[in-house]
């Protein structure tokens, strides 16, 4: 296992020189630069003591290298829309918003989908399994800003129930369950999959005839394996709605990270979107690797050498 852990932690420092290297020769190739959106032009001296507060008059393979050396000690360097700002600055800031917001959907589609998944499978051709597989349909096809209208019309501008922005607890309530949604029925629908092929699988079938319940059956042996593809799926899951969702944090006045990596691409704010690249890949490596590893747990058919 241990052998297992550091290629995983190799394969992980690799994955992601690969992205910042990648990120940023494309960066620099698109043209124009991030002080070409002012509303009035600079004056060449101006100019000139931004690019060298920046580093922006060092040749791109000096400027690559500068980059990577404060990378590698955590720093991914300023922001050059925000003044007196770092990217640290503003992933310490926004990031736990976001996290929080993500953390609370993910526990939202597990804590449904899986359950409801099992029943539909248990109960397949029945009308437990018609209505939950139309509502995953349902909630794969509607596109969440849709969803989070809705919601913001029912119980914010007729029911009065909750109010947009960060005031308290009950604020994230209509945010989570807008996020959760896709993912709820994705994982719902993936289980009842999974279940229906390991239910009918020779172990199950020798458990059953050996004495154990239905209930022990699935417990012991059925959910086990067909967690697999959840698992699976949640690596890119929780890195993809833990680093923010545009859309919905500004629908409901969410100060998360998800508006500055748009934001940086429309200002072109370089420092700031490969920053945020950078953050987003560690978090997607470290998952898929906890993946990896959660797989070998589940499935002692694995082989870790």
């Amino acid at each position: 296992m241990a052998v297992f852990i550091l290629r995983r932690l190799a394969a992980l420092v690799a994955v992601i020189w690969v992205i910042v290297t990648v990120t940023f020769i494309l960066l620099n190739t698109v043209e124009g630069g991030p002080y070409d959106s002012e509303r009035r032009a600079l004056s060449p001296a101006v100019e000139k003591n931004l690019r060298a507060r920046y580093k922006l008059d060092l040749t791109p393979w000096r400027r690559y290298w500068s980059y990577m050396a404060h990378t590698a000690r955590f720093d991914l360097g300023p922001s050059f829309q925000y003044e007196d700002t770092t990217v640290n600055d503003i992933i310490r800031e926004k990031f736990p918003y976001s996290a929080l917001l993500g953390v609370l959907s993910v526990f939202i589609s597990l804590g449904a989908g899986v359950p409801v998944g099992v029943v539909s499978a248990l109960k397949q051709n029945r009308w437990t399994d018609h209505l939950s597989m139309f509502g995953a349909i349902v909630c794969v096809s509607v596109p969440n800003f849709v969803l989070a209208a809705l919601l913001i019309h029912v119980f914010v501008n007729k029911l009065g129930w909750l109010r947009l922005g960060m005031e308290g607890p009950q604020s994230l309530i209509l945010p989570s369950l807008s996020l959760a949604a896709f993912s709820l029925a994705y994982i719902t629908r993936m289980t009842r999959a999974s279940m229906l092929e390991t239910m009918r699988s020779d172990y199950v079938r020798t458990a059953r005839a050996k004495g154990l319940s239905v209930a022990q059956a699935i417990v012991r042996h059925a959910l086990r394996n067909a967690l697999l593809p959840v698992v699976t799926y949640l690596g890119p899951l929780i890195a993809s709605v833990a680093t923010g969702s545009f859309v919905i944090e500004y629908f409901f006045g969410i100060p998360g990270l998800g508006k500055y990596f748009v934001l940086g691409v429309q200002n072109r704010d370089h420092g700031v979107v490969l920053g945020l690249a950078i953050f987003y890949s560690a978090i997607l490596v470290t998952m898929n690797t906890i993946v990896d590893i959660a797989y070998a747990w589940l499935d002692p058919r694995i082989k870790l050498g």
